[in-house]
């Protein structure tokens, strides 16, 4: 007697297509959403297509990056919020497109997780247009890739891609600095999305949960202040390029902090000196620095600090660049200036109200 062999099906191996085709029809009308010129704001084809003549570039020159929003991610798993950490991984990506000049034009995502939930999915997906609609970028492709065993139950990773583009001649940084130039710092919407594994660290250490009262935020539990989106600079900061010429250079505050970051749009010959005193610092890095006891230093190559995009302009048009980004909706602050270089990159004048 033959024996009866059971057939398999790639929905008990762990991957249920069906859910996969469930979570783009919930999806298309976010996608649409981020349509612009250039992109029509459709999906399901084999590759997204970009116009590049519609946008209106004459001599363009292609910039990309791409990025993640690291354990940002675990606090949005563990609190079970997942409608605005997509916001995180457009800006991540599209904060550095804008430093180099750059319009971003589109994006694309890479969604993975253990076992697909349609809404969940469809829920960060909705975040990621979202973001795409303030950076003013489209949404063209991306993938979801549902892969058992490579991550425990819905767990989920995500990663970003996006592309801009700028005139070849508004390359941002200019060649231009010199010293006596001002920087202005953008204020931060909170910790964005670096330095989140010492965050998670910290509030282990501090005993509080996810659903526990924030103590640094009115109104908010420490998931919800902590997963607050990171600011996208895009539209105001273009606003700014293009309405005043005086802006030299842009450097995104991620990892690494001031240290790291201001330097690598700097020529060799320059340090920024940096007035701490004039940094408003929020709530939330005050809490951090204490219940972690983490130094000033550490706190300052860590952390944004309230800081979370820093311009070199003139001196000399520094008032009209931030009367642009404060039009647009910007927090201005002057924080120093570009002076000759000493030892370190970033001088320091001053201490952080943490």
């Amino acid at each position: 007697m033959a024996e009866h062999k059971t057939a398999l099906t790639y929905a008990e191996a762990g991957v249920d297509i069906d859910a996969g085709n469930l979570m783009v029809e919930k999806i298309k009308p976010l996608v649409r959403a981020t349509r612009r010129p250039g992109a029509d704001g459709e999906i399901g084809g084999f590759g997204g297509l970009f116009d590049l003549k519609a946008a209106g570039f004459s001599d363009p020159v292609l910039v990309a990056a791409n990025d993640g929003v690291g354990t940002k991610l675990k606090i949005a798993i563990d609190a079970g919020k997942h409608d605005t950490i997509g916001i995180d991984l457009v800006a991540m990506c599209v904060n550095d497109l804008v430093v180099q000049g750059a319009e971003p034009l589109f994006f694309l995502d890479y969604f993975a997780t253990g076992k697909l939930d349609p809404e969940q999915g469809a829920a960060i997906v909705g975040g990621i247009a979202r973001g795409c609609r303030q950076a003013g970028c489209a949404l063209i492709g991306g993938e979801t890739a549902e892969m058992p065993g490579m991550y425990h139950g819905n767990d989920y990773d995500l990663a970003g891609f996006a592309v801009g583009a700028a005139e070849r001649d508004q390359l941002l940084p200019t060649d231009d600095i010199i010293e006596g130039d001002e920087l202005l710092g953008l204020a931060s919407s909170g910790v964005h999305s670096n330095g989140f594994s010492l965050v998670r660290r910290i509030v282990e250490k501090s005993g509080l949960s996810w659903s526990d009262k924030a103590p640094f935020a009115h109104g908010e539990t420490l998931g919800e202040a902590l997963l607050e989106p990171t600011r996208i600079y895009v539209k105001s900061i273009l606003k700014a390029i293009r309405g005043t010429h005086g802006i030299k250079a842009l450097a995104h505050i991620t990892g690494g902090g001031f240290p790291d970051n201001i330097p690598r749009v700097l020529p060799k010959d320059f340090s920024a000196e940096l007035d701490l005193d004039a940094i408003d610092v929020p709530p939330v890095f005050g809490w951090l620095a204490k219940t972690g006891n983490v130094a000033p230093d550490e706190m300052m190559r860590t952390f944004n600090c309230g800081i979370g995009m820093v311009i070199v302009v003139a001196s000399g048009q520094a008032a009209q660049v931030a009367a642009v980004l404060q039009e647009a909706g910007e927090t201005v602050t002057s924080i120093g200036r570009i002076v000759p270089r000493r030892d370190t990159g970033v001088i320091y004048r001053g201490s952080l109200d943490l």
